[in-house]
């Protein structure tokens, strides 16, 4: 930003919150392990802060930023760097595989307002070799938590069943211009090598795993019976397959074990 010129104003519609400290900007960047020919995709790169240390790197960037008056701004900064490339949209209207021809990796301040969708677009087939997210604690917490507990939930199960998660630094509300209301943290999501859902079920699995917690007071046999056309006796011989006591509840169940549960209960598209 030329001295002199203020920045665009904070549009709160798209939850704009600006990481502002140095140190934190520089850990997630060290934090994507970036090779050489990876592309880097930043999510919502706003005012520039990461993008200006990630674009020190001799790679491919691609920044996509949603607001109009941001992105001019980056595209006028970047301009004479062939290897910046602004995207003005929506990403979760973009196809992340379509604006690469490789592999790459993702880095980005989520809104918080549209963070589960996001997180659920990125870790959609062909998957980023590994992406780091600057998220609301509460969900850093809920992407790592361990079945049965509180903040075990969909968003879990989801992203476990193709990633491993790891919460690498909280940060705090004072990082930000403006600052937000809610501690921040910093998540690294690292796709695993054998993942739990094929890719060809996740969309599948994804509509199951749902549909299931949000039933997380009933028990599991109540809630397949609700979600699905099975009778009784044949959930009952799905769960007896799976030794899974029927009256147990979703959030008690491994991303592992609700995979299985699904191939035996919708062994064809929901």
């Amino acid at each position: 930003m030329p001295r002199g010129r203020k920045n665009p104003p904070v549009l709160k519609r798209l939850g704009q919150h600006f990481l502002t400290d140095r140190q934190v900007l520089e850990e997630i960047a060290n934090a994507v392990a970036v090779s050489d020919d990876d592309t880097i995709v930043e999510i919502g790169p706003g005012r520039g802060a990461l993008t200006d240390i990630l674009a020190q790197r001799p790679n491919r960037l691609v920044a996509i930023e949603i607001d109009h008056a941001l992105s001019e701004i980056l595209e006028r900064r970047y301009r004479d760097n062939p290897l910046v490339t602004i995207i003005e949209r929506d990403v979760l209207e973009v196809s992340i595989a379509d604006l690469v021809s490789g592999p790459f990796v993702v880095a980005g301040n989520v809104p918080y307002y549209i963070t589960t969708p996001i997180l659920f677009h990125v870790l959609r087939p062909p998957l980023p070799r590994q992406a780091v997210f600057l998220v609301q604690r509460e969900v850093a917490d809920r992407m790592v938590a361990p079945p049965g507990s509180k903040t075990y939930g969909a968003l879990t199960v989801n992203v476990q069943a193709v990633a491993h998660a790891e919460i690498l630094r909280n940060v705090p509300r004072t990082a930000f211009s403006p600052p937000p209301k809610v501690t921040s943290a910093v998540v690294r999501v690292t796709p695993l090598a054998d993942p739990i859902v094929a890719a060809e079920d996740l969309e599948r699995f994804r509509k199951f795993v749902v549909a299931l917690f949000g039933m997380r007071r009933k028990q599991i046999g109540k809630s397949l019976r609700s979600i699905s056309s099975l009778s009784a006796e044949s959930v009952a011989d799905v769960l007896a397959k799976q030794n899974i006591d029927p009256m147990t509840r979703a959030e008690t169940l491994s991303p592992t074990e609700l995979a299985a549960l699904m191939r035996q209960a919708y062994p064809s598209e929901m």
